[in-house]
């Protein structure tokens, strides 16, 4: 069967503007333009648009999304399979979310008894899946399924007191390492303190220290362009500060 650019806007419930967008940027082009100019999609752009529309229900970027289903090596049925585990985890993520909503009303009424613990697991599970969906397959290729499954486990099982130390601990990592920037010596002890900081707010998730792993570490928020984005972010070259800091604090740079 075939659908005009309207046609098919209305059966998959987007814009004709946003079918329009789709064709200028290469993700989804009509099969034919017919005699009165007019976008024609056949089966072939019905089941992209789907896969499409699934990737950002998963909150897929529309450049990542097109590298993806315009490579030759592009497998819709693998990819249908994939789309279903990541809407289980992301369904098991809202199912969480829920209860917790529903046991809040029934602790507000006077109905059960909430401890700290289970007020906030939902949260920190959305903050797993967040981390996974960004970092997952790059972290994972790194250091391992066991070591970022372990980590997982100690943010998901920290107390509410525990998870806000290591978010103010976060920000104190941050701040200090900004600060440090400005004496543009990663050996100062500014430099060396915000070093230490980082290794205190990594043990929060590590279940050990390890000097080649911290120096690995701070080496990824280098090269991978969103670690680096996010140390840049107010200081350009912050990430390859850290690095260099942290080099000295491991003694692996003089």
């Amino acid at each position: 069967m075939e659908y005009t650019v309207q046609k098919l806007g209305k059966l998959a419930g987007v814009s004709t503007r946003t079918l329009r967008y789709y064709d200028e940027l290469g993700i989804l082009k009509p099969s034919r333009i017919n005699s009165s100019g007019y976008r024609i999609y056949g089966q072939t752009e019905v089941d992209r648009l789907q896969q499409i529309l699934f990737y950002r229900e998963l909150g897929m970027n529309l450049e990542s999304i097109k590298d993806i289903v315009t490579a030759p090596s592009f497998d819709a049925a693998k990819a249908l399979i994939e789309h279903r585990e990541k809407l289980l985890d992301k369904r098991e993520q809202l199912d969480l979310l829920i209860e917790n909503v529903e046991k809040t009303i029934a602790l507000t009424e006077g109905r059960i008894t909430m401890s700290d613990k289970e007020k906030f697991e939902g949260f920190k599970q959305k903050l797993i899946e967040d981390n996974e969906k960004k970092y997952g397959k790059e972290i994972r290729e790194k250091y391992g399924d066991k070591v970022v499954n372990k980590s997982n486990n100690k943010l998901q099982n920290m107390t509410q007191e525990e998870y806000d130390a290591v978010t103010k601990l976060g920000d104190e990592v941050i701040k200090t390492l900004y600060a440090a920037f400005q004496t543009g010596d990663p050996s100062s002890d500014l430099a060396q303190k915000a070093a230490d900081l980082h290794r205190q707010w990594l043990n929060f998730y590590w279940d050990g220290y390890n000097k080649e792993a911290h120096v690995g570490v701070t080496q990824m928020y280098v090269d991978d362009e969103r670690f680096k984005a996010y140390y840049d972010e107010k200081q350009l070259g912050s990430a390859e500060f850290l690095r260099d800091a942290v080099l000295i604090y491991a003694g692996m740079k003089a």
